[in-house]
């Protein structure tokens, strides 16, 4: 019913733009940008090392294709990172905090 979604952005400004945006469309409830975090990753054939910043974004699962085309549009990566956990069990105030938030 409710998720968590992990994106990855080259910068806080960019982040900070998508989480705004996100929460203007009512997609999502917040979402926390945690700075300096290191990837270590392969990209055509190479290996990679580079500084970004992690959103983690909680929404409900129903909201997912929108909030992934939405991060799409506004993202600066060809092919960012966007992945979605459930969340299986949570407070309940909180919970339904982010039902309120993101009521079409």
């Amino acid at each position: 019913m409710y998720t968590v979604i992990f994106v990855t952005a080259s910068s806080k400004e960019e982040a900070k733009k998508i989480a705004e945006s996100l929460l203007a469309d009512k997609l999502i409830a917040c979402a926390n940008i945690i700075e300096k975090v290191t990837s270590i990753y392969l990209w055509e054939g190479k290996i990679e090392n580079s500084e970004e910043v992690l959103m983690v974004i909680k929404t409900k699962e129903e909201l997912f294709d929108k909030v992934a085309a939405k991060v799409k549009s506004l993202h600066s990566y060809s092919v960012p990172e966007i992945i979605s956990l459930p969340i299986e069990k949570g407070n309940k105030d909180y919970l339904s905090w982010i039902e309120e938030c993101v009521k079409q």
